[in-house]
């Protein structure tokens, strides 16, 4: 029984997970809107008649999220809060069987692939002119900007294969084209995303054509900042560090996702590389493009993971003095490769592990941070937050990097504008500083 009035065709989108599924989400949002509906990303009135939860099934931690949202909307449903409920998404695609079941309030559940099958659902038509067109979720100044789905690498302990399918490209011709839109409408900083950045071009172009890509978006007037996340280091294609240090708005920046430091590890998860081949790697991106600032991303208490293999870890995050870090503890996901063997690391095992590599990280974010006073800094504000003006480096992306923090009192500073910022003070994860023109 309905309790209060539902806005007619307006439909809450709500995104779980990466920035994969925030672009998902805003292509969705791109298509309801041309249907004439009502759309609002993550809506903070509870009137819409219809929700979709675009859902993370990467580890357990993603999936108890995407699970309990969708209970929170199943129950609002009973309770006449909302009128339909559909479900998208990695989760999704996933455990649809089992989803089904267990939730039948649902009204249906759909593939990460399935657009036009949601928008059927919907009465509404999936419009091929629309093929890029997104409803930015971000500031109107920066946009994720997805080149391939899916991956081919065999990595034991993924599931993504199995959510996103193979990789499969976007034509540079189209990339480009969406490039230019986004500038038209204010965009000044594209983050490019895939599972494999470096994957890109193989299935197209028989060939990693990110370099080329890379120069083509760079030409895109307007684009003044692009980005590289999720880059894979077996095979990393060399000829990309040439167009960054080339052109000035590629950042010098590199999301590269390393998930061990122990080549025992390395082998067992199936990364295809070596501990010493990895540290090899990462001195020459950093000879060949001088001041590059790389994240990288962990994985503690995998099976098997020894003392030895940890120590062997921490030692070399010790060495490598990374510029940003995170770190997961391994989740036993069912179908993978990994799932074969035991999960015997016990979970207070590896939340010790975790920890004790992001005190590390914390000692050496703080002491490069420290090397960043007196130094000025091209700044791209975001926000306002309390007594501040909050801005990022080029060496850092939204949400999960540093920021850096002008106070309100001395400045005016227009959102999604440059600055240059001389740093005055700094702590472990956040530069504060002072606009010097």
């Amino acid at each position: 029984m309905k309790t209060k009035t539902l806005k007619k065709n307006k439909v809450n989108v709500v995104t779980l997970g990466c920035s994969k599924n925030i672009f998902d989400s805003e292509v969705l949002m791109a298509q309801l809107k041309a249907n004439k509906f009502d759309v609002e990303h993550e809506a903070q009135q509870d009137d819409s008649e219809i929700v979709i939860i675009n859902t993370c099934g990467f580890i357990d931690n993603a999936k108890q999220e995407s699970i309990d949202t969708i209970l929170r909307y199943a129950e609002a449903k009973r309770e006449g809060d909302v009128d339909k409920v559909y479900v998208t998404g990695c989760l999704s695609e996933r455990y649809r069987e089992d989803l089904e079941k267990e939730i039948p309030e649902v009204d249906a559940f759909f593939g990460t692939r399935e657009l036009p099958r949601l928008l059927k659902a919907l009465k509404a038509d999936y419009k091929h002119e629309l093929v890029g067109e997104r409803l930015l979720t971000t500031p109107s100044h920066y946009a994720y900007f997805k080149i391939a789905e899916g991956c081919d690498r065999p990595c034991s302990f993924c599931a993504i294969p199995l959510m996103r399918g193979k990789h499969v490209s976007t034509p540079m011709e189209e990339l480009v084209k969406q490039a230019k839109g986004l500038a038209a409408k204010g965009v000044k900083e594209l983050m490019l995303i895939a599972q494999d950045l470096t994957y890109y071009g193989l299935d197209i172009y028989k060939k990693r054509n990110l370099a080329e890509l890379l120069e083509k978006l760079s030409d895109v007037e307007g684009i003044e900042w692009i980005k590289l996340h999720y880059a894979f280091h077996a095979g990393f294609p060399m000829d990309v560090l040439k167009v960054m240090k080339e052109r000035d708005n590629i950042c010098n920046y590199l999301d590269i996702p390393l998930q061990h430091g122990s080549t025992a590890m390395l082998k067992a998860m199936r990364r295809g590389i070596t501990r010493e081949k990895t540290e090899a790697l990462i001195a020459d991106i950093r000879t060949k493009v001088p001041g590059i600032a790389i994240r990288t991303t962990l994985i503690a208490g995998y099976p098997g993971e020894t003392e030895e293999d940890f120590q062997e870890m921490y030692d070399w995050v010790a060495r490598s003095r990374f510029d940003r870090l995170g770190i997961f503890t391994y989740s036993h996901e069912e179908n993978t490769h990994a799932f074969n063997v035991e999960d015997d690391v016990p979970e207070e095992v590896k939340k010790e592990r975790a920890d004790a590599i992001m005190e590390l990280q914390s000692g050496i974010s703080y002491e490069l941070n420290q090397e960043k006073i007196g130094k000025t800094f091209k700044v791209l504000f975001d926000k306002v937050e309390g007594a501040y003006f909050i801005g990022r480096t080029e060496f850092d992306s939204p949400e999960v990097d540093n920021e850096v923090l002008v106070k309100k009192e001395n400045e005016y500073i227009r959102l999604g504008d440059f600055a240059t910022v001389k740093i005055t003070s700094a702590d472990h994860y956040d530069l504060f500083g002072e606009v010097v023109g």
